[in-house]
């Protein structure tokens, strides 16, 4: 990951005169309100529980699940025998803290609830609370930080499997907060693969091919062609990821998946960054800073790359890190900041509305991080309330009523591009009539010749 050193200290009053004369920051800064205003608007009708990664109240932010492990790995899947190895943190936007309850709903491996009553798969009691929580501190936002490590003794999971973590308040299941998807390991396979450029020449140059194999020695699989399927995911992003892969062939105890077409991704490009992690000093992705009741980040204008030749840089493959780089190592400290977009474009894409992309948006199209054209003017913009912290996005295009992410506009796709992916081995379990979850195979596309 490169990080940038810091520069110059903002001048507050320079930068605030600077903000006025740009018409259309203040344009930004307007349209963020608006969107604030409708959004709240929206949340006072309940949402319908779904099964994916979803913020369901505009009061939570910086929602992160997690292993607890000492690096960040933001694809939470942990081991069946395993106690407190997940964690769930997030930001209520209030000065005092709510009182917050959880459940698990055990799922299949397409994240549909599963013929498993709750006494199935859980031991213990069915509804925890979220115990932990801690205020902020020396930050303009005021928040409430809250923090859930599980499973434990008193809610043990004893199926393996995708699992649906449901947040919700007061005791009431339906006033919803936050769903989180998780899975828990119970190793059976030994799998490898390997990543390289689409086997299709049409899109040789534009996209990559995940390829592999699961061993089940010494476990019974009575009919692997029907029982056994493969998940992949790119990057951790479950809206692209591909779903119910069979395997083409059985080789003795080894299952091949080396399809030419349903194991395709698109290869996308190297992702954009900015750094927020001091709201004090400069990276070289910010432009201006200046303070009014949240310190505002002016990004530097990005140009499109839909059209760019690819080009070699190190990322984080979409993450963000939350991080204070300004003196205190207290995750309390962590001020909020409006981050400001700029994206140019000399003309307005006529394929779709442009969208701030990664895991910043749950890798999901979502409306408070749709761009808006000012026209006359030739570019996007957009402004987000985000935590200090380093952040890796991409700017993504998307139809009309549709949920996946087009690169080709925005970004471009390359083979080259270096990308990791995750590949969940399910077998489906006749007895018990539910998808366990047998074998994890992590890749990375770092092998492509370039």
């Amino acid at each position: 990951m490169h990080l940038t050193k810091w520069s110059v200290i903002c001048d507050n009053s320079t930068m605030h005169h600077w903000f006025q004369s740009n018409t259309h920051l203040r344009t930004a800064k307007s349209l963020f309100a608006i969107s604030i205003i409708l959004i709240a608007v929206t949340s006072l009708k309940a949402e319908e529980l779904r099964y994916e990664n979803h913020v369901y109240n505009e009061e939570i932010k910086s929602v992160i699940l997690r292993t607890n492990k000492d690096f960040y790995d933001p694809i939470a899947i942990a081991n069946l025998k395993s106690i407190n190895s997940l964690v769930l943190e997030f930001d209520y936007m209030q000065a005092d803290q709510e009182f917050f309850q959880f459940q698990f709903i055990h799922c299949s491996a397409q994240w549909e609830p599963s013929d498993l009553q709750v006494t199935e798969y859980l031991e213990g009691i069915t509804m925890g609370e979220i115990r932990t929580y801690e205020f902020s501190t020396n930050t303009l936002k005021q928040y409430v930080h809250y923090t859930l490590k599980f499973p434990d003794n008193e809610m043990k999971l004893i199926k393996s499997g995708n699992y649906l973590l449901k947040v919700f308040r007061n005791f009431d299941e339906e006033d919803l907060v936050i769903t989180r998807r998780f899975m828990l390991l119970d190793s059976r396979t030994k799998s490898s693969g390997s990543v390289r450029g689409s086997t299709n020449p049409k899109t040789r140059f534009q996209n990559q091919e995940v390829d592999f194999e699961v061993n089940y020695e010494n476990y019974q699989i009575p009919n692997p062609f029907t029982d056994v399927s493969g998940v992949i995911l790119q990057n951790n992003n479950w809206t692209t990821a591909k779903y119910n892969l069979k395997p083409l062939f059985v080789n003795s105890n080894n299952l091949i998946f080396n399809y030419e077409d349903v194991n395709v991704f698109d290869g996308n490009n190297e992702f954009r960054f900015f750094d927020i992690r001091s709201l004090r000093f400069f990276s070289n992705q910010v432009a201006e800073k200046f303070t009014d009741s949240v310190v505002n980040t002016v990004l530097r204008k990005e140009e499109n790359k839909g059209h760019v030749t690819y080009s070699f840089q190190k990322d984080f493959n979409g993450k963000r890190i939350f991080d204070n780089k300004d003196g205190s190592a207290d995750q309390l400290d962590l001020d909020y900041s409006l981050v400001h977009f700029t994206l140019v474009a000399n003309n307005k894409i006529n394929v779709g509305d442009v969208y701030i992309y990664g895991e910043l948006t749950d890798w999901k199209i979502l409306p408070e991080f749709k761009m808006n054209y000012m026209e006359g003017r030739g570019f996007y913009t957009q402004s987000v309330l985000l935590k200090q912290g380093y952040y890796n996005y991409h700017y993504v295009v998307a139809k009309e009523g549709s949920d996946q992410p087009e690169y080709a506009f925005t970004e471009g796709n390359h083979f080259e591009t270096e990308n990791d992916y995750t590949v969940l081995v399910y077998h489906h379990n006749m007895y018990y009539n539910y998808d366990e979850l047998i074998g994890v195979l992590r890749l990375n596309s770092s092998g492509i010749q370039r």
